[in-house]
């Protein structure tokens, strides 16, 4: 099984509040009946950040794997994989 370092997860944790607070203000700029330019833009950069946060985070799980002395199981291998491919 593959857990996550809570070191290298700061900076994940990091992009995610920032992502947070980009959707807010999506919401707002809904509310506020803003331009479509101007909200398309927004989540876009949203979007954006959530790809890297689970980038980053499944990078980890592969370093995780591969760094291990026992070497990298088949089961934690297909797991990696499917979560590499969820994101795509």
């Amino acid at each position: 099984m593959v857990t996550l370092n809570t070191d290298d997860m700061k900076p994940v944790l990091n992009r995610l509040r920032r992502a947070q607070g980009q959707l807010g203000g999506v919401i707002r700029l809904i509310e506020e009946g803003r331009d479509c330019k101007d909200v398309v833009t927004q989540l876009a950069a949203v979007n954006r950040a959530l790809d890297r946060a689970g980038f980053a985070i499944v990078s980890s799980g592969m370093r995780q794997c591969l760094s291990a002395p026992e070497g990298v199981n088949a089961e934690d291998q297909q797991t990696m994989e499917k979560l590499f491919l969820t994101l795509s």
